[in-house]
């Protein structure tokens, strides 16, 4: 590394947010990015540890250590050069990926990690600016022809690569505009869709043609897919969410999250609602049921609309502060996690069962709860109330929707729900249809969508043509 000592003799800086008081007034990132000197001196913190353990938690296999010594030198081409070789989004990667490679830097074992994240997202930021991030035609076509279901991370990752090794390639959506969850699941407060339309301009100029209002076993059969093209590609992620059927269930108010953030999301970008009732959080007591992402950015949106209160609720007791390095360093660890939603005005509750919904007129007006023991048992005697007009439901995903496309190809599932198909080859039971992403593991991180949409396109490619130049 360029600078040996430079964990000894620099500090952790992070990027920080924008006040509160500021950022809740409106939709726009509010991430605060460092100077580049400073991202620079960060960078400089990479120590030659002789075994990157980074490398161990980051799914796409980002050479971590390589690009943090080029900005250290001031070479962010080739640091761009290097990071766009193994990441097809660093910029979306670099904005909400939760950094397992942070949790395996060798410098977290005294909980000071290189600031990875915020230096990967410098690096693309700056790509972008700078105009290095260009479309790459494919120079000879192969003449085949290749089928993606769902432009979520997954698909736009496998047919950017599909498509610059030559093959002709189509990609389906099902709603209005590309994306998937990057563009109406996530927050345009956590990422602008700016960044979705640049890399949706850049494929089309590569040659992936996109089909929008396309849902594939529903408006079209899917049995077309296999007549018209040589492979078919699955990538339309798990969307199956878990329910909470408890008394009151069908009380209006109670909503899926997923029901909830893409309605906001289709308002801040201008794009009709296509006639659904609208969820509005303004005016109303709210409680999120989930305490993860999902339900982060639940109560961020709901606090942008002016929720009178928001509450949130975790089945799980609250997990500790700080880990144990001993038993969990390099992996990720179990510990308690504070979003910037969570720091804009939730009261988070942990170990919370709901037991049941109360109403009036047919609306939701309050829940009643129980503590839980560490068994997720109820406590006696803790009963308790809350009012809610508005309840969200953010308890994860169970499996990709099996009604329709899955269905009618009559594919094998896994004992999860999931397509079944081995990360050896992504081929599914039906011939010449491969699953990536969230279809095929279940409910995961974007960085995961991203390797498996890239490994399933060199699966794809070594399928076609009985060998591949594309990476796993």
């Amino acid at each position: 590394m360029g600078k040996i000592t430079g964990f000894l003799e620099i500090d952790r800086e992070d990027r920080d947010y924008a006040p509160v008081e500021e950022r809740i007034k409106h939709y726009r990132e509010f991430v605060l990015p460092l100077p580049e000197g400073e991202t620079r001196q960060q960078a400089a913190r990479c120590m030659d540890c002789g075994i990157p353990y980074c490398h161990n938690g980051c799914p796409v296999n980002n050479q971590i250590p390589d690009w943090n010594d080029l900005v250290y030198r001031g070479n962010w081409e080739e640091a761009a050069r290097n990071l766009l070789s193994t990441n097809n989004f660093p910029e979306v990667t670099g904005r909400v990926c939760p950094a397992p490679c942070e949790a395996s830097c060798t410098l977290n074992i005294d909980d000071n990690p290189v600031t990875i994240k915020t230096i990967e997202c410098a690096i693309a930021d700056k790509a972008i600016e700078s105009g290095w991030i260009k479309p790459e035609p494919a120079q000879h076509k192969t003449g085949k022809k290749v089928a993606i279901v769902g432009s979520g991370p997954a698909g736009l990752a496998c047919a950017q690569q599909l498509a610059r090794v030559g093959h002709e390639v189509h990609v389906f959506e099902k709603w209005a505009k590309a994306g998937g969850l990057l563009r109406y699941g996530i927050p345009d407060f956590k990422m602008e869709k700016g960044i979705v339309d640049m890399r949706v301009q850049q494929m089309e100029a590569e040659g992936v043609v996109f089909h929008y209002g396309v849902h594939v076993g529903v408006t079209m059969p899917a049995d077309a897919l296999l007549r018209d093209y040589d492979a078919v590609a699955l990538t339309g992620g798990a969307e199956h969410p878990r329910d909470l059927p408890i008394p009151g269930r069908e009380l209006d108010g109670i909503h899926f999250a997923m029901d909830f953030l893409p309605q906001q999301n289709r308002r801040v970008s201008g794009e009709p609602l296509g006639g659904v009732k609208e969820i509005l959080a303004g005016g109303k007591h709210v409680v999120v049921i989930g305490g993860g992402d999902t339900g982060s950015d639940c109560i961020g949106t709901s606090i942008r609309q002016g929720a009178l209160s928001v509450t949130n609720f975790e089945i799980m007791p609250m997990p500790p502060q700080r880990e144990n390095k001993a038993l969990t360093w390099p992996d990720w660890p179990y510990k308690l996690r504070t979003s910037s939603s969570h720091e804009e005005g939730a009261q988070r509750e942990f170990s919370v069962l709901t037991q049941g919904f109360e109403g009036e007129n047919g609306k939701v007006t309050a829940i009643r709860c129980v503590r839980a023991d560490d068994k997720i048992k109820p406590i006696p005697g803790t009963e308790f109330t809350v009012n809610a007009d508005l309840v969200l439901l953010a308890m994860g995903f169970v499996h990709p929707v099996k009604e329709g496309m899955l269905a009618s190809l009559g594919l094998a599932l896994d004992p999860r729900g999931n397509a079944k198909a081995s990360t050896d080859d992504y081929r599914t039971s039906v011939d010449k249809v491969f699953a990536a992403g969230d279809m095929r593991r279940g409910q995961s991180l974007v960085v995961w969508a991203i390797r498996e949409g890239r490994q399933c396109a060199q699966a794809i490619d070594t399928y076609l043509m009985g060998t591949s130049t594309l990476p796993r």
